[in-house]
């Protein structure tokens, strides 16, 4: 399994010695995150956030923070990471909704496609602070278990919990439809991963390369939950787009298991609610979203669980879970990630398989259709040093290391030529000095 990940590599390798340090990576970064970072006060909020980049986007966005929150403790910056935690949840509404969007300085929405992601009400109030009416991959409770870990704040503890626990419990009382503990998303844009190419069938776009035809149909999912008010049962009733999306699925169930061990180390009596609620989840996402002829975890759509049978970045996410056999586990890696199987580029990992009709790796509107992204190998680096793969965790950190050296903290990268696409100065790629971190702490205890 080791040798398919490193050949791939070597293959593209410039001179080791040209690779920027670990402390000059460091360095880099923290001038990103600073130079991107704003705080405030408006109409009685107070915000202070970090900008995943200075022009292309500009507002708050959620699972953004909690990226920065990972890189800021890596950093030693646990007030940091505290205060952009606070904005995030500022302007929480009471049944414990937090959108994927907050707009606080600059509050017009940049494009057509973010005014649709507010609720009618909304649009008439954008002189002030407000929030999409959308959600994100829910990433937060990890993200305040890493401060705490770091910290050992109990008061900053005590803070956060009953913020998380209504969050979380109105993701599972409005967003799993089913019962299942499987969670709904109703737009492309709350997978995360914009103009993912495994919504293609449902949107009835067949025609691999995105086009403006893929920007319309996606924008009439958008003006469709517009239209209904953002009223969640009338949108699942009407089964426009109704996806369980993996990727999103995993970490709910990841983040359920944060809360378990944030209500255990808090003192509070709720946390085996949040573990059953894992369990439920991790047999859920195995029985419905995996297929063992493909060993691929595949997204769903529509009230029937169908399968979205396309090889996106995210179909060996769920190995990550304690719920899913070691045999499975093995089986889906050596498939996808360890060996040739379609993911096996220069610079891993691609956003999409090589031979799938959809993939594009250069510079792109319809972006996650086949350029690496930084969160792709910080995400399964933790899992293969988990499970003491460290040759190949250690290439996806080099990969990594190779892509800043050439083209700096970019959106994307090629995974052919390590060239770098998107917002420039995006704090994403950040994500390597976790990843540092992680990798030296494993070789510690080796």
């Amino acid at each position: 399994m080791q040798d398919g990940m490193r050949i791939s590599n070597k293959k593209t390798l410039e001179v080791e010695q040209a690779l920027l340090s670990d402390e000059e990576i460091r360095r880099q970064a923290r001038e990103v995150l600073y130079k991107n970072m704003i705080s405030g006060r408006k109409a009685g909020f107070s915000y202070h956030y970090t900008k995943p980049s200075p022009g292309t986007y500009p507002f708050q966005y959620f699972w953004d923070t909690c990226f920065h929150v990972f890189m800021l403790s890596s950093l030693g910056e646990e007030k940091m990471a505290k205060e952009h935690l606070r904005s995030l949840f500022q302007m929480q509404r009471p049944d414990g909704f937090v959108g994927h969007m907050s707009y606080w300085k600059r509050l017009w929405p940049a494009r057509v496609t973010d005014l649709l992601q507010l609720r009618p009400r909304d649009v008439l109030r954008l002189y002030k602070p407000h929030m999409s009416a959308l959600v994100q991959p829910p990433i937060v409770a990890q993200a305040v278990l890493r401060v705490f870990r770091n910290s050992n704040d109990e008061a900053f503890l005590r803070e956060m919990l009953p913020k998380l626990k209504k969050y979380y419990k109105w993701l599972a009382e409005n967003r799993d439809f089913e019962g299942e503990g499987l969670l709904s998303i109703i737009t492309p844009f709350e997978s995360g991963m914009d103009w993912k190419a495994s919504y293609d069938p449902l949107l009835g776009y067949d025609r691999g390369k995105a086009g403006p035809l893929l920007f319309w149909k996606v924008l009439q999912v958008d003006a469709h939950n517009f239209l209904k008010g953002y009223d969640l049962r009338a949108i699942y009733k009407s089964n426009k787009f109704v996806v369980k999306d993996t990727a999103f699925n995993t970490i709910y169930a990841q983040n359920l298991e944060a809360m378990a061990e944030l209500c255990r180390l808090a003192g509070d009596e709720e946390g085996p609610g949040f573990l059953q609620k894992a369990s439920q989840t991790e047999k859920s996402i195995l029985s419905y979203m995996y297929d063992e002829k493909d060993a691929a975890f595949y997204d769903l759509h529509g009230h029937q669980f169908q399968k979205l049978r396309v090889r996106t970045g995210t179909v060996f996410f769920p190995v990550v879970l304690k719920g899913v056999p070691d045999n499975v586990c093995r089986t889906v890696l050596e498939r996808h990630l360890l060996q040739k199987g379609g993911f096996q580029t220069p610079f891993p990992v691609p956003s999409l398989a090589v031979d799938e009709p959809a993939f594009r790796p250069g510079e792109s509107l319809y972006i996650w259709r086949g350029p690496t992204w930084v969160v792709f190998n910080w995400f399964m680096q933790g899992y293969l040093l988990e499970r003491g793969y460290r040759q190949e965790a250690a290439s996806l950190l080099y990969s990594v290391k190779q892509l800043i050296t050439r083209s700096g903290f970019r959106e994307y990268y090629d995974p052919f030529t390590g060239e770098g696409h998107g917002a420039e100065e995006f704090t994403w790629s950040g994500l390597v000095i976790d990843m540092i971190n992680r990798q030296i702490k494993a070789e510690e205890h080796v």
